[in-house]
C-alpha cells in the first residue's frame, strides 16, 4: 500500500468530560512524529464548525499548550451536538456530505479523528463509508469519549473513570454532611447524576463505601424499573437504623412501563432524545409526600464532567493513548475503525488499546448487566466494584495559578476559508 500524505483533522462532540483533551493531545503529540502528516487541524465545534469551513491550527500551538490540554477540561475545540440523519432527512444528509468532502478537498484533508460518544463514532462511521463510495482517499478513525461508559467493545470509555472518581468523592462529602445534621427526625438526601439510558455513572458511586453503612444506601439504575413501594420500604428501612439515607439516581431512570421517570418529553435535544431533568426533585417529593422524611436533592449536573481537579490519572492516560493509538491505526492504513480499551489483568490493572469496527459501535449502548447488580436491585455488587475500582486511581496534577487551576488556553489560529458560505 503506498503511503498516504496529507493534513489531518480532529474534532470532538457531544458532552465534554474531565479528560476528551487529553485524547486531542495524544493525537496532536503522535502526528508530529509522521511525516506523511503534514498540516494537524482541529475542527471548532465538531461536524458543525467543519460544515462552516472553522478549522484552525494546531501546529502552530506552543508544545506546552498541547501538554496543558491532558489536565484541561471541557471540550478545547469546540464541541456540537449535530446528526447527519440519512434515515429522516435524507436530502439534508446528502447536502452536509457533499459539503464535508468539499472541506477535506479545500484543505487536503486525509486524515479524520472523531472523540465523541454512539452518535459521534455514527457520523464518523457514516464519513468512512462515504469516503470509499466517493474513491475519497480518507483514514477514519473514531476516539472513544462519554462518561456515560455506554459504548460497546470497550471495556470502558475515557471520561468514565474520572466521573465515578469525582462522584463517589462527592457522594462521600454529601454523606458526612447530612449524617452529621441527622437527628431522630431522620433525613433523606437524593442525588441526581448524568448516564442516560445506562446506570453506569450512577453504579459507580458504590466506590464511596468503605464500611457497612456507609452511603449511598440507594442507587436507582435505568437497568432496573423502579418500584416506588419497594423504593419508599427500603427508604424508612434505612433511616430506621442510621436516621438518614443517602439516594443515587441515574437521570435516566424508568418506571415499570418502560418510560423514563424524569423525560421532558416536550423538549427534545439535537439528537432527537426527550430532555433528562428532574429525578431527584421528583424522588424528594415522594420521600417527603409518602414518610414525611425531611429530604433535600442535589443535582451534580456539569460539574461532575469538567472536575478536572480530581480527574483519574488512569483515565486521562488512557484518554491521551486513545489519541495516539488512532493516528497510528491511521499511518499504517486503517480506516473504519474506534480506539478501545483491553483489559488484560485484573490485579494489578493492565490494559492495552485496540481497535473495532465503527459499524459494531455506532448507536449501540452497553448497559450493566444484571448479575452485576444485587438481587433486589438497589445496589451493584461486587462484580461492578472490581470492575470500577481501577478505573478511578490516581490523581492528575494540575498547575495552579493565583491559589486556582491554571488551565490551556489555544490560540486557535483559523485556516483561511477556501469556499463560499453554506448554504
Amino acid at each position: 500500500m503506498a503511503e498516504l500524505i496529507g493534513n489531518l483533522l480532529v474534532a470532538q462532540s457531544g458532552g465534554p468530560t474531565a479528560v476528551i483533551n487529553a485524547s486531542v493531545a495524544g493525537v496532536v503529540q503522535e502526528a508530529k512524529k509522521h511525516a506523511c502528516i503534514k498540516g494537524i487541524y482541529g475542527g471548532m465545534n465538531g461536524i458543525l464548525g467543519i460544515l462552516n469551513e472553522q478549522l484552525m491550527d494546531l501546529r502552530a500551538e506552543k508544545d506546552e499548550v498541547i501538554e496543558a490540554l491532558k489536565h484541561t477540561p471541557a471540550a478545547a475545540l469546540g464541541t456540537c451536538r449535530y446528526k447527519i440523519d440519512f434515515k429522516k432527512k435524507p436530502e439534508k444528509a446528502a447536502k452536509d456530505m457533499d459539503r464535508l468532502f468539499q472541506v477535506f478537498e479545500a484543505h487536503d484533508i486525509h486524515f479524520f479523528f472523531y472523540a465523541g460518544g454512539n452518535d459521534s463514532q455514527d457520523t464518523a462511521d457514516k464519513i468512512h463509508g462515504e469516503a470509499i463510495k466517493r474513491g475519497y482517499e480518507m483514514r477514519v478513525i473514531g476516539v472513544p469519549k462519554t462518561i456515560d461508559n455506554d459504548l460497546p467493545h470497550t471495556d470502558h470509555c475515557p471520561g468514565f473513570g474520572s466521573v465515578a472518581k469525582y462522584n463517589a468523592t462527592t457522594v462521600m462529602e454529601i454523606a458526612t454532611d447530612v449524617s452529621s445534621m441527622a437527628t431522630d427526625d431522620g433525613a433523606c438526601c437524593v442525588v441526581e447524576v448524568m448516564g442516560r439510558g445506562a446506570g453506569w455513572i450512577a453504579a459507580s458511586t458504590v466506590l464511596a463505601q468503605r464500611a457497612p453503612g456507609d452511603a449511598p444506601h440507594i442507587i436507582l439504575l435505568p437497568e432496573i424499573p423502579f418500584n416506588e413501594a419497594a423504593f419508599l420500604a427500603k427508604v424508612k428501612s434505612v433511616v430506621a437504623k442510621l436516621r438518614y439515607c443517602v439516594v443515587v439516581v441515574g437521570e435516566g431512570l424508568k418506571k415499570e412501563d418502560g418510560t423514563e421517570f424524569s423525560a421532558d418529553t416536550t423538549r427534545l435535544d439535537a439528537f432527537g432524545h426527550p430532555v433528562l431533568s428532574g429525578a431527584a426533585e421528583r424522588l424528594a417529593e415522594i420521600v417527603y409526600g409518602k414518610l414525611n422524611t425531611k429530604t433535600r436533592s442535589v443535582k451534580l449536573g456539569y460539574a461532575q464532567r469538567c472536575a478536572a481537579h480530581y480527574a483519574s490519572a488512569t483515565d486521562a492516560a488512557e484518554a491521551a493513548a486513545c489519541g495516539e493509538a488512532a493516528v497510528r491505526a491511521a499511518t499504517e492504513g486503517k480506516s473504519g475503525y474506534m480506539v478501545k480499551i483491553v483489559r488484560t489483568q485484573q490485579s494489578p490493572y493492565k490494559w492495552k488499546t485496540d481497535l473495532q469496527p465503527l459499524k459494531d459501535i455506532a448507536n449501540v449502548e452497553h448497559f450493566i448487566p444484571r448479575d452485576w447488580i444485587s438481587a433486589d436491585g438497589f445496589m451493584p455488587n461486587e462484580k461492578f466494584v472490581d470492575y470500577a475500582r481501577p478505573l478511578i486511581e490516581g490523581e492528575t496534577k494540575v498547575p495552579t495559578e493565583g491559589g486556582l487551576p491554571k488551565f490551556a488556553v489555544l490560540e486557535k489560529k483559523q485556516l483561511p476559508k477556501t469556499l463560499g458560505k453554506r448554504s
